[in-house]
C-alpha cells in the first residue's frame, strides 16, 4: 500500500507527463511540485513505484513514465473530476439547445464533445426499446395510405407506410388517431401491444378494416429488430498521438459498429461514469487508448451512452469532468424535448 507522499509523487508524474509528453525526472519533480522533500528522497520513492509496477523507464537515462497501473490509481485515488468553467458551461448549452431533433442532437453532441476533449467522441443513439411513447400521428397521404409517425419521449421518429384494403377518412382516421394517443401516451414501447390489442374493438364496424391495418404496422415497427447506432467524431485528433500500436489499428477498430458498441456496453451500470485503461480494453486494437464514458437520458433513465477514446496519456479530470457534463446536458434536452 502507497503512502501519502509516494501518492503525492505519482499523481505529480502522471500531470507532468500528461502536460509535457516527456519522461518525469526527479529533480524536475522536486523543482516543480512542493512535495517537501529532497530530490533523493523523490529518486528512492520513484524507484518504489517503479518497483511495484505504477511506473516505468521508456529509456535508459531517461525519466520515468506511468503505467496502465498508475493511470489507474490516478484515476481512482488521486484525480478529481474537473469542473467545467461558466464560459464552458454557458457554451455547452448554446451550442447544444440549439439542436431541433434527435439526429441533430446527436450529431452536435458528438462534435462538441471531441472539441471540449481533443480526442474521439462515440455517442450512441437512444435504442428505441428503451422509450415510451409521446405521440402517435396519423397522416392520410391517399385513398388508401396512411403514414404513421410514432414519436417517443427520446425524441426518436418512426414513420411507416401503411396500406388499407378499403378508402379511408378524415373522421376515421382521427378518431382512430385519438383512441391511440389516449391507450398509448406515456406507455413504455415493450408494453404498446398489450394495451392496443382491442384497437379494431373500439372503432366502429366500417372502421375496423383501417384500424386492423394500423394495429399490424404498428405492432411490425415495434417488432423490428432496430439496430443500435453509433457515431463517432474526432478521428483526427489522433494524428499528433504515438500510440504503442499502430494508429491504423485504431482507427479500424473505430470504423466497426460493433466494437464501438462493445466499447460502451463495457460501462456495466450505464448511469456511472466509467474510466478503461489501456489493457483493460478488451479489443485488441484499443489497448494503447484509454476510454471514459457515461450514460444520458431523462427522467433519470439512461437510454444510451457517450463517450471519449484517446491516449493513455489524457487530461483524465479534464476528461471526465466533459463527459459528465455533457451528458447531463443532452438528458436535459431529452426531458425537455
Amino acid at each position: 500500500m502507497l503512502d501519502d507522499r509516494k501518492l503525492s509523487i505519482l499523481r505529480a508524474i502522471v500531470e507532468d507527463y500528461v502536460s509535457t509528453n516527456e519522461p518525469v525526472g526527479s529533480k524536475a519533480l522536486a523543482e516543480r511540485h512542493a512535495l517537501g522533500v529532497s530530490p533523493a528522497t523523490v529518486r528512492n520513492d520513484m524507484a518504489v513505484l517503479e518497483e511495484q509496477g505504477y511506473i516505468t523507464q521508456p529509456h535508459t537515462s531517461a525519466g520515468r513514465i506511468p503505467t496502465d497501473k498508475g493511470y489507474r490509481l490516478f484515476v481512482d485515488k488521486l484525480s478529481t473530476i474537473k469542473p467545467l468553467s461558466s464560459a464552458e458551461r454557458r457554451a455547452i448549452e448554446t451550442f447544444l439547445g440549439g439542436a431541433y431533433d434527435l439526429d441533430d442532437v446527436v450529431n452536435r453532441t458528438v462534435r462538441l464533445l471531441a472539441q471540449l476533449t481533443r480526442q474521439v467522441a462515440v455517442v450512441q443513439y437512444p435504442s428505441l426499446t428503451r422509450s415510451s411513447v409521446r405521440h402517435i400521428e396519423l397522416v392520410p397521404v391517399a385513398a388508401r395510405r396512411l403514414l404513421l409517425v410514432l414519436i417517443t419521449n427520446t425524441g426518436r421518429v418512426e414513420q411507416r407506410v401503411i396500406e388499407t384494403a378499403t378508402d379511408v377518412t378524415d373522421d376515421s382516421v382521427a378518431q382512430i388517431r385519438t383512441i391511440l394517443n389516449g391507450l398509448l401516451d406515456g406507455q413504455a414501447l415493450a408494453e404498446v401491444p398489450l394495451a392496443v390489442v382491442d384497437l379494431p374493438d373500439r372503432v366502429v364496424e366500417e372502421d375496423r378494416a383501417v384500424a386492423v391495418a394500423v394495429l399490424s404496422v404498428l405492432l411490425e415497427t415495434l417488432v423490428e429488430r432496430h439496430e443500435e447506432k453509433i457515431v463517432f467524431a474526432g478521428a483526427a485528433n489522433l494524428a499528433h498521438v504515438d500510440f504503442s500500436q499502430s494508429l491504423r489499428d485504431v482507427l479500424e477498430a473505430l470504423e466497426e459498429q460493433v466494437v464501438l458498441m462493445r466499447l460502451l456496453g463495457e460501462t456495466g451500470d450505464p448511469a456511472s461514469l466509467m474510466v478503461r485503461i489501456g489493457t483493460e480494453n478488451q479489443m485488441e486494437g484499443l489497448r494503447s487508448t484509454s476510454v471514459v464514458a457515461t450514460g444520458y437520458g431523462a427522467d433519470g433513465l439512461a437510454l444510451a451512452r457517450l463517450g471519449v477514446l484517446g491516449p493513455t496519456r489524457m487530461d483524465y479530470p479534464g476528461t471526465m469532468g466533459a463527459v459528465r457534463a455533457v451528458a447531463r446536458y443532452v438528458g436535459q434536452i431529452l426531458a425537455g424535448s
